[in-house]
């Protein structure tokens, strides 16, 4: 089965998140590594790439959060729009559904 756009962009969307965690994640390290060192201007260099890393990766999981937020409340009115266009057939498979869980715990 071959991935929708939806899939791709949201796999695509973890990719970069990761790699931006990846990229804050060393950033952090490198700012330990410095603070090891007595040197003042290393530690205030790493400190301030730390900062600005961490500001950018909070700026893109805000985004990331609000477009999920933004999906999963477009895919909600779709739902919704269908159950109130179909009611009998929102009831039977809602009926089906609940038959298929009682039969799949009926068995343990």
């Amino acid at each position: 089965m071959q991935p929708t756009g939806g899939q791709r962009e949201s796999e695509a969307s973890t990719e970069q998140l990761k790699d931006d965690l990846r990229h804050l994640s060393q950033t952090v390290e490198e700012l330990v590594k410095a603070t090891a060192d007595d040197s003042r201007g290393h530690i205030t260099e790493a400190r301030e790439r730390a900062q600005q890393r961490l500001s950018e990766t909070r700026a893109k999981l805000e985004a990331r959060g609000e477009k999920f937020y933004e999906s999963a409340r477009d895919q909600m009115d779709c739902c919704d729009r269908y159950v109130r266009d179909n009611p009998w057939t929102s009831i039977g498979i809602g009926a089906g559904v609940g038959v298929v869980i009682g039969l799949l715990i009926g068995r343990r």
